[in-house]
């Protein structure tokens, strides 16, 4: 959530830098708000000095032995006019919070400006793309072959499910396991397992709701509950409501989690195979940090994310999302996309993005300044990384031609030792 005070003191300038995503802020209806707000507080509090007034001189008057009659006739109806101006006021503060909950996060300045992802900006590279100079590459559903049973999951639960057999659930399992291995030995993350289901509070926590609710599954019920979309709901909720102590900082959480989304947005888009799928599987980056270090964090947690791409040998860019491309509760966003040989281009395989102090003031998320008052923290995440992309991206990076795709080093020992994985023998 946007600092109110930033609403307050320079509406016009926030409304400029939300416009650059595209989005129109509606800056009269704040303004009438705002001035709702102001004039029924100050009748509230005004009604509360006149009802204190009003107590002490009838309780003088009432000490002397005078007649009070006329005096209590006086503020008859002063209770009445102030529970309205109350709860007019309590209906205008709930009418704010709504309006500020649905504005998103103001971009960085660093943010290239654009309204596609056509205007994303390139960073760098690293690795060129595989030549297939004698055969035609093919797509990671034709390489899994019967590894990739997609009719038997369209049996069980529809479109957009998967089931994977043998070898290829293997390697599933084992790219998790290199990045979980990696992000905890290497880069000092602390490894969570987190519910897979969490309340409506939790989702307005990080900025899924109330905007995307249609992009999740409901759990049916009364609890109000919901299939995370990701990791990073319930890992970056476990700061909700807490005040940290600035030595603690920065906070580095890791979390392998299956993800649910409905996809509502995307009826009809990349439907062939594992790519986009209802639900999939990440290895989930959360960095809780001192202001000061939002920016340099944004770059380590994205490092680390690229050292699993470098790790399996696969060819990847960095590209800086432009406004118009961000997220809702992002302030800024490095994607890394790897090199998918079947599509002839990079496609997205993890998203890493700081939201500055968006998502702790939805959460109340502090720590506790040199001063002794509580500030809010930063927070970033990140794919460290999708696990079906890194699976699609092995597949086909690494095919020979012949049916047969040639495991890169790093995975072997997770393989027990396997050099290859070809589908008719596995």
């Amino acid at each position: 959530m946007i600092d109110p005070r930033l609403l307050r003191q320079d509406l016009d300038g926030v409304a400029a830098k939300i416009g650059r995503r595209g989005v129109a802020l509606d800056v009269e209806r704040f303004r009438e708000l705002e001035a709702r707000r102001k004039a029924l507080q100050v009748e509230t509090e005004q009604l509360q000095n006149e009802r204190r007034t009003a107590s002490t001189r009838i309780g003088k008057a009432k000490a002397a032995g005078e007649d009070v009659t006329s005096l209590i006739a006086a503020v008859g109806n002063l209770g009445e006019r102030l529970t309205t101006a109350k709860n007019g006021f309590e209906t205008v503060r709930a009418e704010l919070a709504d309006f500020a909950m649905a504005i998103p996060n103001v971009p960085d300045d660093a943010v290239p400006g654009g309204r596609s992802e056509a205007d994303n900006v390139e960073l760098r590279r690293w690795r060129a793309p595989p030549e297939f100079n004698n055969f035609e590459p093919r797509d990671h559903v034709a390489l899994a072959d019967d590894l990739l049973d997609l009719p038997a999951a369209a049996k069980i639960s529809g479109a957009r499910f998967s089931v994977l057999r043998g070898a290829l659930a293997k390697l599933h399992r084992a790219l998790t396991q290199l990045m979980i291995d990696t992000h905890t030995a290497e880069h000092g993350y602390e490894e969570v397992y987190v519910p897979y289901v969490v309340d409506r509070t939790t989702l307005e926590g990080t900025g899924q709701l109330p905007k995307f609710e249609a992009d999740l599954f409901a759990v049916g019920g009364e609890r109000d509950q919901f299939l995370i979309p990701t990791a990073e709901v319930p890992v970056t909720n476990l700061v909700r409501d807490r005040i940290v102590d600035a030595s603690d900082l920065p906070l580095r959480f890791v979390a392998h989690t299956p993800c649910f989304r409905s996809e509502a947005g995307n009826y009809g888009k990349d439907t062939h195979g594992i790519f986009r799928q209802h639900q999939f599987e990440k290895v989930e980056l959360v960095q809780i940090v001192h202001p000061a270090r939002s920016e340099s964090a944004l770059e380590e947690l994205t490092g680390h994310a690229e050292a699993i791409l470098r790790k399996l040998e696969l060819p990847y860019r960095a590209v800086a999302l432009c406004a118009g491309d961000l997220g809702f509760a992002a302030a800024r966003t490095i994607d890394l996309e790897v090199w998918l040989p079947a599509d002839g281009r990079y496609r997205e395989i993890s998203s890493c993005s700081t939201f500055r102090d968006f998502q702790a003031r939805r959460m109340m998320a502090r720590f506790r300044a040199e001063d002794g008052r509580p500030d809010y923290v930063h927070t970033l995440n990140g794919s460290g990384l999708a696990v079906g992309r890194a699976l699609i991206a092995v597949l086909e990076n690494y095919q020979d031609g012949e049916g047969v795709v040639h495991l890169p080093d790093a995975l072997r020992p997770y393989m027990n030792g396997a050099s290859r994985l070809h589908a008719e023998a596995a």
